[in-house]
């Protein structure tokens, strides 16, 4: 058995011979990729392609499965100096912690935050992330440059509230490898309702994705139900700002009428089971949203960036939430949830001709995962061993745009360790002057009291 070797992958133009890999139907065996320009330029029967590309030194993969890279729909880069402050708090966080967190940050402090941010999500196998938009006061480029100088491919959300802004944001990064900008408004009770419509409608006309939280807290909700006596999702559609190009984050609480208002818009949704556990309110009916045609993706939220457990929650969640009642004991099955995570991740952040599959002509996003641990031994149904079995100890090699960025864990072109010694006491800089908020004490401190 050949173990893949680093420098191997890191040839301009690759034909590579994995053991698996996943396609969209799910797993094949004696399969091939071609990557150049990075992209896959052909996929097929390892015996046709080995032959096609002759010019090619053949890379065998024993014992590794090259699968599509995950795509998280929605994530906070810039929160990560604060992630662990908001264990065991109450909802809408945003206000005690997000926000007085962020507001601190200036431009290099918030260029460290991001760039810490998108190296763990690359070690989890995230090629992509959906930024939602900063509170920070700094030029979004500096978010940018941190997740291009970590390698990861960006849907960048500016914060917008006046659309002459959003025009300039949607036309700066037209040259741009790896990012690929988004409008953002946080919440609908943010902005009036003629800023909702022209800077969804903006996004509809620019071919981008207008990002929104929706439906996520009770209090949201209520709040809403007070001003305009409609519930927000409703109140989007009702001001003409639900539609394909809308990714509306969360969802978790939602009726009937607004899961059809979802499926008949076009609108897509950021499903964030660790989110809903760890500081939410409900679990966004997922299976259902599956069933009845809603497009949607898997979000971290920012809470923890590893895509396999990622998939994990997700399935776990709606069994608690949902199967364990109504004795669904499959939950859409592994595939699913996997598919969810990546190609429908990409469709819901607007790049679903871009990334999210192993296909030629889709840029070349991948992981290379090793299958040779006692947890996948013997493998009956790898789609499902993936979403329970497998973590991101496993990724040998990240790749985004046909590049390596990432190798057993770590970069290979910039010092990982370094950023981390950086963000380490920049994070407690920043911390010590944010006026946070929290509710409940540290765990240490919840100890002592109940001593």
């Amino acid at each position: 058995m050949t173990a893949p070797q680093r420098d191997l992958l890191q040839a301009r133009d690759l034909l590579l011979l994995p053991e698996v890999v996943l396609l969209p139907d799910g797993p094949v065996r004696d399969h091939a990729v071609v990557v150049a320009d990075g992209v896959f330029r052909a996929v097929g029967p390892a015996a046709e392609l080995v032959e096609a590309y002759a010019e090619l030194d053949p890379v065998r993969l024993d014992g590794h499965l090259l699968m599509p890279g995950f795509v998280d729909a929605h994530h906070h880069l810039t929160q990560s100096f604060g992630k662990a402050l908001a264990f065991g708090e109450p909802s809408e966080i945003f206000r005690r912690i997000w926000v007085p967190l962020e507001q601190e940050l200036d431009p290099e402090s918030a260029y460290v935050a991001a760039k810490l941010a998108a190296l763990e999500a690359l070690r989890g196998g995230f090629t992509t992330v959906a930024e939602a938009g900063t509170r920070a006061r700094v030029d979004v480029g500096v978010v940018a440059d941190a997740a291009a100088d970590a390698g990861i491919r960006c849907v960048l959300g500016e914060v917008c509230f006046e659309p002459a802004d959003g025009e300039r944001h949607l036309s700066r990064w037209e040259s741009a490898d790896l990012v690929h900008p988004s409008l953002a408004i946080p919440i609908a009770e943010a902005a009036e309702d003629e800023v909702l419509h022209a800077v969804s409608r903006l996004c509809a006309e620019a071919g981008a994705v207008f990002q929104i939280h929706v439906n996520e807290h009770l209090a949201s909700v209520e709040r809403s139900l007070e001003r305009h006596g409609r519930r927000p999702l409703e109140h989007l559609y009702d001001v003409r700002a639900l539609g394909p190009q809308t990714l509306a984050a969360h969802a978790t609480m939602l009726t009937p009428g607004e899961l059809r208002l979802l499926a008949d818009s076009g609108a897509a949704v950021s499903y964030n089971p660790v989110a809903s556990g760890w500081k939410g309110n409900a679990v966004a009916p997922a299976a259902l949203m599956a069933e009845s045609g809603v497009r949607f993706g898997l979000g971290t939220d920012g809470t923890r960036g590893d895509g396999f457990r990622l998939t994990d929650a997700a399935e776990l969640a709606q069994r608690f939430a949902f199967g364990l009642h109504n004795g669904d004991s499959s939950c859409g099955g592994g595939l699913t949830w996997l598919r969810h995570a990546t190609a429908g991740g990409a469709d819901a952040v607007g790049l679903g001709s871009v990334t999210g599959t192993v296909e030629a002509g889709r840029a070349a996003d991948f992981l290379l995962v090793d299958l040779r641990v006692p947890e996948l031994c013997p493998s009956w149904d790898l789609p499902w061993e993936l979403v329970r079995l497998a973590n991101r100890d496993q990724i040998t090699a990240v790749v985004v745009a046909g590049r390596l960025r990432l190798w057993r864990g770590w970069p290979v072109d910039w010092d990982g360790r370094e950023l981390i010694e950086e963000a380490a006491k920049t994070g407690r800089e920043v911390v010590a002057r944010a006026p946070l908020r929290k509710i409940h004490p540290l765990s240490t401190g919840c100890r002592e009291e109940d001593a």
